[in-house]
């Protein structure tokens, strides 16, 4: 069990590094970003393609996998994202689904349809007791880098101008734009953050779930429900929500094969039953 745990708590803490940027976009914009795993692979494929082609180091390939993903995510947002931000919420959708399958199609022609490859650094490899149990070590430093952006992030949302001036913005962007803040520069500075964060852990789940052209797609879902089941535009809920999603999912497909992936979706629908604003209700970015 107490593996199942931490695996579950692993799992859990990659989609809060991929969900979290989504969090704080949807808090912040209210714009329905669908497209925010294309940002993950983006990541990802700079990752691998920067590792296996180019021999560059994992560590240094998980910062040029954060910049390329915020790079792309800045150019976007540019053209597309903030031609959008007060339209309705089905052109949003549109737009980034629309986003979703076009990184699909050209990935699959640059890359091919299949897995990236990806090997662990030797540091990485292998397993380590910890309070009697035999974990991996890289399941144990996902677990220690999710630790480190949530700490991260808390503090620069909680005790910084920058954080400040988002906490304004979440709250009401009027009265934030009437006292002196640039909206639309925080706006583009809080989507390149969400994207890069999401690049970040597209980069990491390259040793977890592996990642394919239809990484966006296929894993849309949980980016999805950790929001929601967090609550948007905080932290601490996506965070909260993530880890109980990674350890039933972990749980689930342990204990109940047969079940697949119903049990997440049951427990999304339990959790909005009980807390239909979320686990963290939104008041600023806490």
């Amino acid at each position: 069990m107490g593996i199942v745990i931490f695996d579950g708590v692993a799992y859990g803490m990659l989609l809060f590094l991929i969900g979290v940027g989504l969090s704080i976009t949807m808090g912040l914009m209210n714009f329905v970003n669908l497209a925010h795993g294309t940002f993950a692979m983006v990541g990802g494929y700079a990752a691998s393609v920067l590792m296996s082609r180019a021999g560059l180091g994992f560590f240094p390939a998980l910062a040029a996998a954060f910049v390329a993903a915020a790079l792309v995510g800045a150019v976007l947002e540019f053209l597309f994202y903030r031609r959008l931000y007060r339209a309705h919420p089905l052109d949003q959708v549109l737009l980034s689904i629309g986003i979703v399958f076009v990184s699909i199609a050209a990935f699959t022609w640059a890359f091919g349809p299949g897995m990236q490859p990806f090997t662990l650094p030797a540091v990485l490899q292998g397993q380590v007791s910890l309070a009697g149990l035999q974990v991996g070590r890289y399941r144990l430093f996902m677990i220690v880098a999710g630790a480190l952006v949530l700490a991260a992030l808390l503090l620069a949302l909680g005790k910084t101008r920058y954080g400040a001036m988002v906490r304004a913005a979440v709250d009401n962007q009027r009265v934030a734009g009437g006292t002196g803040i640039h909206v639309q520069r925080l706006f583009f500075l809080t989507f390149t953050l969400g994207c890069g964060l999401a690049g970040l852990g597209g980069a990491l789940s390259l040793g977890m779930l592996g990642l394919e052209p239809s990484f966006p797609l296929k894993y849309l879902v949980y980016f999805l429900i950790v929001v929601c089941v967090g609550g948007a535009g905080t932290i601490t809920g996506p965070f909260v929500a993530a880890l109980l999603v990674g350890i039933v999912d972990v749980a689930g497909k342990y204990y109940l094969p047969e079940a697949g992936a119903f049990l997440i979706y049951v427990f999304m629908i339990a959790m909005l039953l009980l807390r239909p604003h979320g686990i963290v209700p939104r008041k600023g970015l806490s």
